[in-house]
């Protein structure tokens, strides 16, 4: 009877620890992900987020011309819907004009007060022209008197005579003198009159332009197409209460639907793989169905700071081949720009990819049930996969997951980077890679060099009685 029972607790401790092991073996298959190594065409390619614009477009302008009665920015007061189809001559959108008026008014003002200045310097220079000419007239009278003098004197002594001939000749001088005054004074007046009437006009003139610019606050469709709003400094679209500059008074644009284009922003690390006539692939997320093909049409040579970015990045224009009604400006796209394309190479997920020590690029490999750490050479990457150059072959399957309890295991190195890896010896790579060493506890563990001076330092510190260290994990 104890023999059976024996029998029967043995064989269900065999039926339980099979019911583990398999369960275990289950599990494992269902957590493992393993993949094939494939052979084919490999794209390097570099995907970003741009927004649909339309490669030429005309620009609905306020009045340019308010920056020579020194108004600087305008605000919109109203605007059409975006989006709308507009007819030209249509209503686009009106400005605020009050503080143009004002200037209107200031300009008004002066306006009267060059016409009064003119008038009197008209009446002004009247006067001093008939007083100048009175004089002249009284002066050439003097003339004549003093002739006359002159020749009643021709039997009086000679004293007398001579006397009425200076008489005679400072009134000739006067005379004289007074014609020269007279005509500098003209040409005096005559400048006078001809500054105040330029001042007159020029006033005359801004403000009749004012009075025509006014009529310019109100916005019209310069031709007929669909209305998108503008951007201001922040990129943002403009709208009622936003604000524009007269140095360029954009307030929307008529873009031409037939022919689109994707700016976009490439990170400053990219930007040396993308040059102008590479291929893309463009995706529209308003129709995830839709697929469009395009080319990089030019590349900045200048990078800029963008908002919530830290680094450089470089404006792209991605022009879109055809034409489709569904497209419209500011749509969001995702553009991926083929770099390169290599023919016939084998190539693995990025996934399936480990590094150590930062010299050995290794994956897992299944090999029939056996698990194996191969080193590999990895060639191009794009954001999925890499390029397998040494190291593995096509049909081979490595692991996507990290399958438990195959970190202490060895890596096979390849002969081919001996003394390639960080201009290390191969014989210490693998050492490092290697190197065993048994804990006190009696279990072992593959360390690096590193950790294995470590391992020695606490030990040599034991023996030297310094007393118990904290061991910390290799």
């Amino acid at each position: 009877m104890r023999t059976k029972i024996i029998i029967g607790l043995v064989g269900l401790a065999v039926i339980v620890s099979g019911f583990l092991i398999f369960r275990r073996k289950d599990d494992r298959k269902t957590s493992d992900i393993i993949v094939s190594v494939s052979r084919g065409k490999f794209t390097i390619d570099i995907t970003t987020t741009g927004e649909l614009e339309a490669r030429n477009s005309v620009e609905i302008l306020g009045p340019a011309q308010l920056r020579e009665f020194r108004v600087y920015n305008l605000t919109i007061q109203d605007i059409v819907e975006e989006g709308k189809i507009v007819q030209q001559g249509d209503w686009i959108a009106s400005l605020d004009k009050s503080e143009f008026q004002g200037r209107m008014q200031d300009k008004e003002i002066d306006l009267e007060r060059f016409r009064s200045q003119f008038i009197q310097t008209q009446l002004d220079t009247t006067l001093q022209m008939r007083q100048a000419r009175d004089e002249l007239i009284n002066l050439e009278y003097a003339v004549e008197e003093r002739k006359i003098n002159l020749e009643q004197s021709q039997f009086e002594p000679p004293a007398t005579i001579k006397q009425a001939e200076f008489d005679l000749d400072k009134a000739v001088r006067a005379y004289e003198q007074a014609q020269q005054n007279y005509e500098i004074r003209l040409e005096q007046n005559r400048a006078k009159m001809a500054e105040v009437s330029a001042e007159l006009r020029k006033a005359e003139r801004e403000f009749s332009e004012m009075t025509q610019l006014i009529q310019a606050f109100d916005i019209r469709a310069p031709e007929s197409g669909m209305v998108i709003y503008a951007k201001g400094w922040d990129q943002k679209p403009l709208k009622a209460g936003s604000q524009i500059s007269t140095w360029r008074p954009v307030v929307a644009t008529l873009p031409d639907l037939r022919y689109m284009q994707s700016k976009t922003y490439i990170n400053e690390v990219d930007v040396r793989r993308v040059r102008p006539g590479q291929k893309s692939e463009i995706g529209l997320d308003a129709f995830p169905e839709k697929r469009l093909t395009g080319t990089v049409l030019r590349v900045a040579n200048v990078g800029e700071q963008r908002q919530n970015s830290d680094s450089k990045v470089f404006e792209t224009t991605i022009e879109i081949r055809g034409t489709d009604d569904m497209l419209r400006p500011s749509m969001t796209t995702s553009n991926r720009i083929i770099v390169e394309e290599i023919d016939d190479v084998i190539y693995i997920p990025l996934e399936s990819l480990h590094s150590q020590h930062d010299s050995i690029t290794f994956v897992y490999k299944r090999t029939g049930v056996a698990i194996s750490k191969q080193e590999v050479e990895i060639g191009p990457t794009n954001s999925n996969e890499a390029v397998i150059r040494n190291g593995l072959k096509e049909g081979e399957r490595v692991f996507l997951s990290l399958p438990a309890g195959q970190e202490e295991k060895s890596i096979a190195l390849l002969p081919e980077l001996d003394g390639k890896r960080m201009n290390k010896d191969p014989q210490e790579v693998e050492a490092q890679a290697t190197r065993t060493i048994t804990l006190p506890d009696g279990t072992t563990r593959t360390v690096t060099e590193e950790e294995m001076r470590r391992f020695e330092q606490m030990r040599g510190q034991r023996q030297g009685g310094q007393g118990p260290q904290r061991q910390q994990n290799p």
